[in-house]
């Protein structure tokens, strides 16, 4: 039986039993049950926020939001969200889905780990990048009821050491191109200017967030 959260269930189409199918034979088991998750929590802040976004775009931006971190996948230049990207825009024109809609799943994946933008964006880029933060930070942890984030992670468990994990996969996934990574410049012009200031740090966030593991 399909899990259904507050009325959020996977779409049950063609469309995404194919995306399933191929994340699933594509993607680690950790990857694929944090894609998951990923999924159920965009649709629900969508339902908390009152925004309405059509399911199987958000579906495949969820799905395959990690797909650059797998070696199947991965590209020898370009950032790990640019290659998910790339392989859901692929994925997506193959099914004779309209240009707007691809692009619009596109950017959802280019943009979910640049904090600040995607909230003022698409419903699909915004919720994408809130279920990424909810399963990987914590972040908006206590605006998911307890039965919400029990049923999701009952379904598509987290295992117990997620945090370390995900980190791992993180790591594994772009050591061979570390000059992917360059960040957020601005972080750059605070630690040279200002003594005092402390850059945050993303693997502390993960290993401090609201989830027990």
């Amino acid at each position: 039986m399909k899990l259904k959260v507050q009325g959020v269930s996977v779409p049950d189409s063609k469309l995404s039993r194919e995306i399933t199918e191929l994340v699933r034979d594509t993607q680690s088991p950790l990857l694929f049950h944090h894609s998951s998750r990923v999924y159920y929590f965009s649709a629900l802040a969508g339902q908390h926020r009152d925004l309405s976004v059509d399911p199987e775009l958000l579906y495949a931006g969820a799905m395959f939001h990690d797909m650059g971190l797998t070696p199947k996948h991965s590209s020898d230049h370009e950032r790990f969200e640019v290659d998910g990207a790339n392989t859901a825009r692929d994925f997506l024109r193959s099914r004779g889905i309209p240009p707007t809609d691809v692009d619009t799943v596109w950017t959802a994946i280019a943009l979910h780990t640049t904090p600040g933008i995607p909230q003022h964006m698409h419903p699909v880029v915004a919720l994408i990048t809130a279920g990424v933060e909810m399963d990987v930070l914590g972040m908006a942890y206590s605006e998911y009821s307890d039965a919400e984030r029990n049923a999701v992670v009952d379904a598509h468990p987290r295992g117990n050491h997620f945090k370390e994990d995900i980190i791992q996969a993180f790591y594994d996934g772009i050591k061979h191109k570390p000059e992917t990574t360059f960040g957020n410049v601005k972080n750059d012009v605070l630690a040279d200017k200002d003594p005092t200031f402390k850059r945050g740090n993303f693997c502390s966030v993960i290993r401090g967030s609201a989830w027990p593991a």
